[in-house]
Formats: structure tokens, sequence, C-alpha cells
């Protein structure tokens, strides 16, 4: 998918094309099918930067470049990342592309344009393949993302790959995840283990919960948000480094002290719980704050910065619609200290997904991936 698209298709029932695609089933993914797939889809982006010269239709896309690009690749793989008996097509579309920005929210970046690879397998419907570009159209739309290109080939499994890029005019203005210091504070945003509440209600555990919170937590784990906002926010009022919590706690501040080359104490017991979390950590016999460290993709951020930076990171973070709840802190030194109940009981991992589509819990000192 790669010329320019500036319009949506509204009337898409009258499309002769969509129709086509909508009445194919499980037949074979023919180089016809494909190309007429890939022309469905161009009709449902929209562009939405004079940057993007040149996006769906061309060999490549062409933008005009800032002084510094951003860029960050993700895939999710069927039965690996994700079941297609607990995820629709549009969750899978989502999803995707909100793990892909939340690589930017962390450093800080402003983000631009996106780039879907999608491999598609005998049976995906092609109704069900417009769905799943439709849905990160949909959360393009809501960040001031363009879609300015991508490819589809036929598979033996659902494959979404989309690599993004984002923007700033100074270097210096992102966060890595080297920047942490002796004597900075350990915060994180928003709340934790929503997303592997949701997880674990989706693969079968009953739990005395609401049927809205129930359905809240399932909604957290199926559609992740990125922090966009909040990233730029922190990045601006002083935060020194920031990773995304995609493994979880226990996982992702091993991270940051590796990188930073300092020692990183957590206190579980000052994770802020989602809601729901206790509930579901009780009804599968473990400690809710466990659950929340370990459970990973809820996609909020994980930062340090100085004390005398705490009231602007609060105030900015609280601009930006959430909140920063302080976890912990940075001392010279090397490793990871979790302190509480939770990590006197047992030793705590974080989760990393395998084939089979469960995922296990992992140790806090394996990468996920290197980036």
């Amino acid at each position: 998918m790669a010329a320019t698209v500036a319009h949506r298709v509204d009337a898409r029932d009258r499309d002769p094309l969509l129709e086509a695609l909508r009445r194919r089933s499980a037949s074979h993914w023919s180089p016809m099918a494909e190309l007429s797939l890939i022309e469905a889809l161009e009709r449902s982006l929209r562009l939405r930067s004079d940057r993007v010269v040149r996006g769906p239709g061309d060999d490549a896309a062409v933008v005009r470049a800032r002084p510094v690009a951003v860029t960050s690749l993700d895939t999710v793989v069927e039965d690996v990342h994700f079941r297609r008996a607990t995820h629709s097509p549009a969750d899978v579309g989502h999803a995707a592309l909100a793990s892909a920005l939340s690589d930017l929210a962390a450093m800080g970046a402003e983000p631009g344009e996106a780039y879907v690879g999608l491999v598609c397998p005998e049976s995906l419907s092609g109704e069900q393949a417009i769905a799943l570009v439709e849905a990160a159209e949909a959360l393009a739309e809501r960040t001031g993302v363009t879609i300015a290109g991508g490819d589809v080939a036929s598979g033996p499994a659902l494959v979404v790959t989309i690599a993004v890029t984002g923007w700033t005019d100074d270097a210096e203005a992102l966060v890595g995840r080297d920047g942490a210091r002796a004597g900075d504070l350990l915060g994180v945003t928003g709340a934790l283990g929503g997303s592997g509440a949701g997880r674990r209600l989706l693969e079968g555990l009953e739990a005395d919960l609401a049927a809205e919170l129930e359905a809240a937590l399932v909604y957290r784990h199926r559609r992740p948000e990125p922090r966009l906002e909040a990233g730029l926010a922190l990045a601006r009022a002083g935060a020194s480094a920031m990773i995304d919590l995609s493994d979880g706690v226990a996982t992702d501040a091993r991270h940051l002290a590796e990188r930073s080359g300092v020692a990183i104490a957590v206190d579980l017991g000052a994770l802020p719980l989602a809601e729901g979390v206790a509930e579901v950590a009780a009804a599968a016999g473990d400690d809710p704050t466990a659950l929340a460290a370990t459970a990973g993709e809820d996609f909020e951020l994980m930062l340090t910065a100085p004390a005398a930076r705490r009231a602007a990171l609060e105030r900015a973070a609280a601009g930006a619609g959430t909140s920063v709840t302080w976890i912990g802190g940075v001392s010279s030194g090397a490793g990871l200290d979790l302190r509480g109940r939770a990590a006197a009981s047992a030793e705590l991992r974080g989760f990393e997904h395998e084939a089979g589509g469960s995922g296990r819990e992992r140790s806090s000192g394996d990468p996920r991936s290197w980036i």
C-alpha cells in the first residue's frame, strides 16, 4: 500500500470492490485477491498531515522530514501474541498500532506516520482484514498519525507488523532508557495490572467482579492506549529516563537499570493497582501486587527523574490526563531490588509470549526484544 489517498469511503456497502471482498470466505489469497484487498484498504485510509507527500498507492511513501526521526517496529503473531478465539481482527489491528506507538511515547517523540505489513491466512475473510486495518486507522485518527503505506501477503497465520515514525526538532529533547542517575525517583503513570487481569479473564478465570468491571478489564487488555501525550509532557517536564510497560515492572525496571548503569529499587506495595486487579488475583491465588508487577501489556510509562522535578512531572502528567505514582528510587550500583511481601514470597517473572498464545512468566532479567 504505498499515492495519495485524501478521502474515506463512507458508503462501503455500495462499493462493489468491498462487497466482493466481504463475500470472500476461506478461499485462497490469490495475487488478485491481495491486490483487491490493497485497493480496498487504501480507500479506508486518510492523510492527516501535509508532511506526507505521497502515501498509499505508490511504490514508496514520500514524507517531508523534520530534523530528527524516531522509528520503532512491532510485530504481533497469531497464537503467539493473541488468539483469534479471544481477539477480533479489529482488536488485533488496534493493539498492534498501539504497541508500536507506545515506543514513541516512551521516547517523548511526536507521532507521525505508520506503515502496516499484513499477512493473511486463508481463514481470514476480506471483511475481517478490512476491519483490522480500519481499527488501526481509527486509532491513527485519534492520535494524529497517518498510515502512509504497507503491504499485504498470504501466509499460514495472521501476522501484523507495524513500523512507526515519530519526530522531534531536537534530539536532546528525547528521553531514552539510559538517563537514570543515582538519587532519581522512580515513577509510573496510570494504574497497573488491568491488562493482565483482562487476559486472565479471557483465558477463563472466574472472579467475583461486576459484569461492567469484568468487561472493562477485558477491553483494557484488547484495546491498550499509548500514552503519547503523557510521554511528550513528561519528557518536557524533566524525566531523565523512560520505558513503556510492555513486559511489566519486574522486567522493564531492570531494563532501565541495565541501560543506565545504576541500581533501581521498587517498592511493590506502592504500585497503583487498576480496579479489579485485587479480585482477579484472589481468584487466581496470586498476590495482586505480583500480578501488577509481572503481567505486562499495560503500556503505561515508567520514568525516572530528579527529586527536584517531582512536582513539575506530577503537573505534566495531570495535564495529559493521567497521574504519576512514585514507586522507588535509583542509586549507585547495579541490578534491580524488588521490595515487599510479593517479592519475598516468590521470584517475580515478567510476562513473555510463546507459541500457543497463552504466554508464560519469565525472569525479570530476560529481554523481550531489542526494540
